[in-house]
């Protein structure tokens, strides 16, 4: 199981991005999801998390700015990103509960998209 994720890159403050995370390999179904992001010089944080019924919980510091969802046909998930500030600079990793085939579910990451927004 792998999770990709895309849709990184240096944007102005105020701007959008829209990052995309896939899930590929052999597995039976994906639980929860949810995007990290770690900053230079400091620990991980939780940015958002979707159920597999879509359910979703937000970090306090984007609520009313990111939006994530997920497409259970795709395997796929997203995180819009509005109204981005430079404190919004992070390496933003993919994270995912995910049931491989006879086996019992995981917790798996991807290797993480940077975004830098500029002031």
């Amino acid at each position: 199981v792998q999770l990709v994720e895309s849709g990184g890159g240096l944007v102005q403050a105020g701007g959008s991005l829209r990052l995309s995370c896939a899930a590929s390999g052999t597995f039976s179904r994906i639980n929860d999801m949810a995007w990290h992001r770690q900053a230079p010089g400091k620990q991980r944080e939780l940015v958002a998390a979707i159920t597999s019924g879509g359910s979703t919980r937000y970090a306090d510091s984007v609520k009313g700015r990111f939006t994530i969802s997920r497409d259970n046909i795709k395997n796929i998930m997203y995180l819009q990103m509005n109204s981005l500030k430079a404190e919004d600079t992070a390496v933003y990793y993919c994270y995912g509960n995910v049931k491989p085939h006879l086996f019992t579910p995981r917790d798996y990451w991807g290797t993480g998209t940077l975004v830098t927004v500029s002031s």
